[in-house]
C-alpha cells in the first residue's frame, strides 16, 4: 500500500501543477483581484480529497469581473465543470465559485475559488487560520492530521477544520477517538475556530 506522506506529497505537486496550468493567478490578478492560496494545499495538508482553495479579493467587487476571469477560466480545455452561487447580499459578501478540473490521469480536482469583497467579514480570516494552525503544527500533529485523513472514507465529508481542530486543540490521536470527537462537535455552518 502506498505510504500516505508520499500521497500527501504527489497531490501538493500535482495542485500546484494544476494551478499553474489553469492560470488561476494571472487570471484573476487580470480583473484587478488579489488572489490568495488558502485551505489543506496552502498549509501542506492535501491528502486524498483533491480540492483547492483560493479566496479572491475586490473592491469593490464586481459581478461582471467575476464572470469575466471565469469564462477565461472555462476556455481551458480541462475545466469540466462550473458552478455558482451569488452569497453578496448576505453577511459573507461574496460570489462562490468551484471549477471541476480534470487531469491528465483522468482524476478531478475540484478547485474552489471564494470572490469577497474587501473589508467584508471574512476579509483574511481563513489566511490568519491557516498562519496559525501552520505555526503550531509539529511533524507529529502533521502526521497525524494526514492519517486521518488518509483513514477517512471516501464517502464522508469532513471539513479540513475539524482535523485540526480535533488533532491540536483535543489531542485526538486514532480514527475511533476522531469518530468519537466529531460526534461530540457537529458542524454548524462556518467553523471559525483557530489556535
Amino acid at each position: 500500500m502506498e505510504d500516505f506522506m508520499d500521497i500527501a506529497l504527489a497531490n501538493r505537486q500535482k495542485a500546484h501543477e494544476i494551478i499553474t496550468s489553469a492560470n488561476i493567478y494571472k487570471i484573476w490578478e487580470s480583473v484587478g483581484a488579489e488572489v490568495h492560496l488558502v485551505g489543506s494545499l496552502s498549509m501542506g495538508l492535501m491528502m486524498k480529497h483533491r480540492d483547492i482553495d483560493f479566496h479572491i479579493y475586490s473592491s469593490p467587487l464586481s459581478l461582471s469581473d467575476s464572470f469575466k476571469a471565469m469564462a477565461m477560466l472555462a476556455e481551458n480545455p480541462h475545466i469540466k465543470k462550473i458552478e455558482c452561487a451569488n452569497l453578496m447580499h448576505t453577511e459573507e459578501a461574496c460570489i462562490e465559485w468551484h471549477a471541476l478540473y480534470e487531469d491528465t490521469e483522468g482524476k478531478i480536482w475540484q478547485i474552489d475559488m471564494i470572490h469577497i469583497q474587501k473589508g467584508s467579514r471574512y476579509d483574511g480570516f481563513f489566511e490568519k487560520m491557516a498562519e496559525r494552525i501552520s505555526a503550531v503544527l509539529t511533524p507529529e500533529t502533521r502526521e497525524t492530521i494526514l492519517r486521518l485523513k488518509y483513514e477517512t472514507p471516501d464517502n464522508l465529508k469532513v471539513m479540513g477544520v475539524e482535523y485540526y481542530e480535533a488533532v491540536i486543540r483535543d489531542g485526538v490521536r486514532t480514527y475511533s477517538q476522531f469518530m468519537e470527537w466529531r460526534r461530540n462537535h457537529p458542524v454548524e455552518g462556518i467553523v471559525e475556530w483557530m489556535p
